[in-house]
């Protein structure tokens, strides 16, 4: 018979033996499953809201097939204003829609639809706008949406590559300056002096890439809407905290067009010297609690160039302030106060970038503005000072390069109101 001692060491092995079997025949753990995305709370592609105007937190959304969760938007806004010193009659409108000295009409009737979720991604916006500016001739909205950027303002697709890369092309707004092109997008209805040495949607392709509290774009367009891919384009921007913002951005043109021969569209919203331009921003915006602080300077420069229409070359310089101060919930105070100049002597040469060679603006916005929920109503104040301005002389039937039919005075005041809702 086996001794006792021999059944406990024999029970021990087959013991042991069967455990090492267990665990080789165990089957492993599955792998944890992500649970899904909570339906209709993606982070939007547009548009960019960067003022009181706060975009609507609850979009809406709806499921479909293959694509999944579809959001659609709009802005539904009219506005009127009265001004000093329009414009003499200029190309490329008619008479009866020559700058004014008073106008009531919309500033936006439009409609954005987007999917912002997945791999493949896109963005459209569409309707009818006004993009009013400072020392500018300002026309009626069908006018602009018909001789800027088409009632299809922007429309591109996007492929998210992962978290950090994504690609995208199309019809997109630029990657240049610190105001945005609709009115509801920003802290004031006029967009700035320095808003209009800048692009502002182009066509192209667009790489972007974001990590930590770095984001850098880069893009090959085609600059002032010009239907040629001659642009390069960037924008490099750097989050020191939750409340404070530096950036960069800026571009060139590598090629030079001819962009004063071109259609009515295009000379309007390609105005030649910009198109053949190369500009560069410094931003800073600060945004905690109730205050919206946000500089930036601006410099252009165009070559002279001939064979392009440019006979002497020109820059300007220029510095910004855009600030806003929320008092309630419901009412907030916006302003912005410009200075820009252009080199040159006044008289001297025929590349205006601004009122002529040597020639300076600097202009005052104030803007309050009520909001209730997603309607808006808000007043604005804006007064532009010309310096340096070449005058004309009724004898010989020239204009000065400055406002009003004659182009002989040095200030323009505007008082403008706009209401309306975005959804």
């Amino acid at each position: 018979m086996l001794k006792r001692s021999t059944l406990t060491g024999l029970a021990a092995v087959l013991l042991s033996s069967t455990s090492i079997l267990a665990a080789d025949l165990a089957v492993p753990a599955p792998a944890p499953v992500p649970p899904p995305a909570e339906p209709c709370k993606a982070t939007l592609i547009g548009p960019a809201f960067n003022g009181v105007i706060k975009a609507n937190p609850n979009p809406t959304c709806f499921p479909v097939g293959g694509l999944g969760d579809i959001y659609i938007g709009g802005a539904l806004t009219g506005y009127g204003y009265t001004q000093s010193n329009p414009f003499a009659f200029t190309a490329p409108t008619t008479p009866a829609d020559r700058d004014r000295v008073a106008r009531f009409d919309f500033s936006n009737l439009q409609g954005w639809v987007q999917k912002a979720e997945g791999t493949f991604q896109f963005y459209i916006q569409g309707g009818g706008y006004a993009i009013p500016q400072l020392g500018v001739a300002n026309f009626s909205s069908v006018t602009q949406t018909d001789l800027l950027f088409t009632p299809l303002p922007v429309a591109f697709g996007k492929i998210q590559i992962n978290d950090a890369w994504s690609l995208q092309g199309g019809r997109m707004p630029t990657l240049i300056g610190s105001e945005a092109p609709f009115t509801f997008q920003n802290l004031n209805i006029n967009r700035g002096l320095l808003f209009v040495q800048e692009n502002v949607i182009n066509h192209g392709v667009q790489l972007n890439w974001a990590e930590g509290p770095w984001s850098v774009s880069v893009a090959g367009t085609d600059g002032f809407f010009s239907g040629e891919i001659t642009w390069f384009t960037g924008a490099v921007t750097y989050k020191l905290d939750d409340s404070n913002t530096i950036g960069v951005n800026g571009g060139l043109n590598l090629g030079r067009q001819n962009a004063f021969d071109r259609s009515l569209r295009y000379q309007f919203a390609t105005p030649g010297f910009q198109q053949n331009s190369g500009i560069f921003d410094i931003n800073y915006t600060y945004s905690n609690g109730p205050w919206i602080v946000s500089p930036y300077f601006q410099f252009t420069n165009v070559e002279r160039d001939p064979r392009a229409g440019i006979f002497a070359s020109a820059s300007t310089y220029g510095g910004a302030l855009l600030a806003s101060y929320a008092f309630t919930e419901n009412f907030a105070l916006a302003g912005r106060v410009e200075y820009e100049e252009q080199t040159g002597v006044r008289g001297s040469g025929t590349t205006s970038l601004l009122y002529g060679a040597g020639s300076n603006a600097f202009s005052v916005t104030v803007t309050p503005t009520f909001t209730f929920d997603r309607y808006f109503l808000r007043l604005e104040y804006a007064h532009v000072e010309l310096g340096g301005i070449t005058r004309g002389s009724l004898a010989d039937g020239t204009l000065g390069t400055g406002f009003g039919r004659t182009g002989n005075r040095t200030t323009q005041d505007r008082y403008m109101v706009e209401t309306g809702i975005t959804f």
